[in-house]
Formats: structure tokens, sequence, C-alpha cells
């Protein structure tokens, strides 16, 4: 019997590269990789669902199991996790000083519903007070004018958000003055660029990470792996090999870090960061799987309920296959 063609959908990470140039084999799968930005990726696989197997969006997955209108099933594969203290940028000359005041400012958004933007919200309603009504939303393209949410919402009515001028985009608004501050998973070009006054609200965003993982033990995920439906209830076995695949890929990406005879990644200090994480984090720094990520998880659905993007508080159980809830140990 031949093996299931597939389109793979995903980003090109050290920890998805074992699997698009053969070293590891999705067993009974054929697959066709495509390696994609976050941006087409996910509102190809949303709006049009063009992929049989997608990473997706943790924040827009969350929306359409919310709805009823779910594509894809996810499995705990977390391809994208990151801190988000380095996402929200400044206007330096406002008076920005701490999280605080960016109470009643206007501040740039491509999405509302971006998970990172959700985890940003998160962060400061919980750790500091500014809850998402305390602000104004400006929503626009980040360098391309005008951009649409790739799923519709119905956000609660004290929620403010503005659209962004058709012909302009938020990064020459935030450069020009014309917004307080900018959040989002990308910074801005005129941040890159070394803009006088702009820069970060977390100068020490490593130092803000640390202490809010030691708070609250969260390292927050961004996406997941998603599998149609229809190929999950056809194929039952499809969502176990494509974890097992996955957390091959991982493994092998993981083993080349801690081979520290010469740098993996075009970067100095990779050795003195790996071991930072791990001393923060614990071995298994980047962990897939359920029981691992249930409070991580718990803690992204609720805040996405709080922020009225989810209709109802999602579970862990609808969420995720539950052939990939638990896995086999020898």
């Amino acid at each position: 019997m031949s093996d299931l063609k597939l389109s793979i959908a995903m980003g090109d990470y050290d920890r998805t590269r074992p699997i698009v140039d053969g070293r590891v084999k999705i067993d009974g799968v054929d697959a066709t990789c495509m390696l994609l930005s976050p941006e087409e990726m996910f509102f190809r696989a949303f709006r049009h669902h063009e992929f049989d197997v997608s990473e997706l969006s943790i924040s827009s997955y969350c929306l359409s199991v919310a709805n009823g209108s779910p594509h894809y099933i996810a499995m705990p594969v977390f391809l994208s996790r990151a801190f988000r203290h380095t996402s929200i940028y400044i206007r330096t000359d406002r008076g920005i000083e701490k999280p605080q005041d960016l109470k009643g400012k206007r501040i740039g958004i491509a999405e509302y519903q971006l998970s990172a933007n959700v985890w940003v919200r998160g962060l400061l309603e919980d750790g500091y007070g500014v809850k998402p009504s305390d602000i104004i939303w400006i929503r626009g393209g980040m360098d391309t004018p005008g951009r649409a949410e790739k799923i519709q919402l119905d956000l609660p009515a004290d929620i403010r958000i503005e659209e962004a001028e058709a012909d302009t985009t938020l990064n020459q608004m935030l450069a020009d003055g014309d917004i307080d501050g900018f959040i989002g998973p990308r910074w801005p070009k005129c941040f890159n660029e070394g803009h006088p006054h702009v820069g970060r609200l977390f100068s020490d965003s490593i130092s803000a990470a640390e202490s809010y993982f030691q708070q609250t033990g969260i390292f927050p995920i961004m996406h997941v792996l998603g599998v149609r439906r229809t190929l999950a209830s056809q194929h039952p076995w499809l969502p176990g090999a494509l974890l097992k695949g996955f957390f091959q890929a991982k493994a092998i990406a993981q083993a080349a870090l801690n081979d520290t005879s010469a740098a993996k990644v075009t970067m100095p200090f990779v050795e003195d960061n790996l071991d930072r994480a791990k001393r923060l984090i614990g071995p298994d720094y980047w962990s897939y799987g359920i029981p691992e990520n249930a409070k991580v998880l718990d803690a992204f659905f609720d805040m996405h309920f709080r922020q009225g993007l989810s209709s109802r508080r999602v579970t862990i159980e609808e969420a995720f296959h539950p052939a990939t809830v638990e896995v086999y140990s020898l």
C-alpha cells in the first residue's frame, strides 16, 4: 500500500527541517512540504483551508473551535513559542516609562487576534493592571497598507479599535509619531533601523521574561500543528504519526544545539543562552505534549475568553486530537 500523500505547511525552523530534508520520515506519509511565513500560511489555512497539515496560530485556531467551525484538529506540537516582552514598542518621547503608562495611548496592531497580542494583553492586565479597554487600538498593515483579520471578530463593546488610514502603514505611523506604540510578533522596521524615538517598553526584555516565568511558570505558546479533521477521521493513525515525526525532528534540532563544537546558528553566545534557558525552564526547554503544557494552554484559553475573542472558554480536551493527548512510553 502506498503512503498517504499530504501537503504540510510550516515555518523554516531547525525543528522542522529534518522533516523537509528527509532525515525524519513520518510513518505512512508522502509529504509535500511548503516553508511559508506565518502571515501567508495562516491566511491560506484559515481562509481557504489549502493544506492537509498546517502550522496554525493558536489564537485563530481557538476562535475556530469556539465558533464551532474548526476545519483542523490540533496536535500538541508547538512550533513557535516566545516570551512576548520583546513585542511592545513605544515612542520614547511620549512619557511611557512603565506598562501603566500605556493607558489611554494609541497603540498599533496588525490584527487584534494575533497570538502574540493575546499574550501581551494578558501579561499587561494580569501583571500590571492594564486592561485591553484601557488602550486605543489602531489596526492596519504593518509594512503594507491595509490588513484584514483572518477570522471575523465580535469583541466586547468597551474595546476601542480604529482603522489606520488606508494609504499608510503602522510602521510609518510609529516613525512619524502618529501612534504612541506598536504591539506585534515582528519588530517594526523603524525600530530595527534605529529610529531615535522608537524603543521597547521592556529595555531588558530577557530579565523581564525570566521574572515572568519564575512568577507564572509559563513559556508562551504561539503556534500549534493542525491536520484536516476529515483526514484524521479517515485515517485514525495519522495524528499519532505526525506527532511522532515532529517529536523526532525537534530532538534532532536540540541535539545539534547541544553539540558545541561549532555554532549551528549564525549568532554568538549560543552556548550561554542555551544554558540560561535550561536553568530557567529545565532540560526540555521547548516541550511538546499536553501534560507538560497544560498550565500554559489553560492560561491562554482563559485569557482568550476574558479578552472577548472566543465566545466561550475552549478546553484542552476539545482542542487537541484525543490520540495525541497521551503518548506511549518504553
